[in-house]
């Protein structure tokens, strides 16, 4: 991304970055590139960290215009440009879960499928064969699945863990 910024701005003078990554936010970078040290990528940095996000990368592209800024004025245009950014991003969350089939006869399949999305399960796909196969994306740690599909008499031997992995659900602006 910053690579990509570079190659559409080659003109610019500075492009500034920060970034963080991974489900517990450990992977941390900024970069001035050109700024005084700490006036673009710490404040950007800081922004990203304070809005509590994570698996982003903030470039700020700057031109010079032949106004000088001062340290301070760096610092708040880029965390500015930063925190304007993620006003108008759409958050997405990103939680752990087991990947599960469920299979169902045909007579059984919509009136279990309805329910679990009305209880607000999340059901990945749907595969019709000689039987139904629900995908199921459940957080981890969460047993209700067992406990509803017990209340609609499913034997446990019709759903099966096929994996772990992350699912993201789409979040709002902020």
């Amino acid at each position: 991304m910053i690579a990509e910024a570079r190659d559409a701005h080659k003109q610019a003078n500075h492009h500034c970055s920060a970034f963080v990554v991974g489900a517990d936010a450990a992977l941390r970078r900024s970069n001035d590139d050109g700024e005084p040290a700490g006036t673009a990528g710490r404040p950007m940095l800081e922004t990203l960290s304070h809005a509590e996000v994570s698996d982003v990368v903030a470039v700020v592209t700057r031109y010079f215009g032949g106004v000088k800024l001062g340290t301070g004025g760096l610092a708040r245009a880029y965390s500015g440009a930063v925190a304007a950014a993620l006003d108008k991003a759409t958050r997405i969350e990103r939680i752990r879960v087991r990947h599960l089939t469920l299979s169902l006869s045909h007579a059984d399949a919509g009136r279990i499928e309805n329910a679990l999305r009305s209880a607000g399960f999340t059901i990945t796909g749907v595969a019709y064969d000689t039987d139904v196969r629900l995908s199921l994306a459940v957080p981890v740690g969460d047993d209700a699945l067992v406990t509803h599909l017990r209340t609609f008499e499913v034997a446990d031997e019709a759903w099966q863990h096929v994996g772990e992995g992350w699912h993201d659900t789409p979040g709002s602006q902020r």
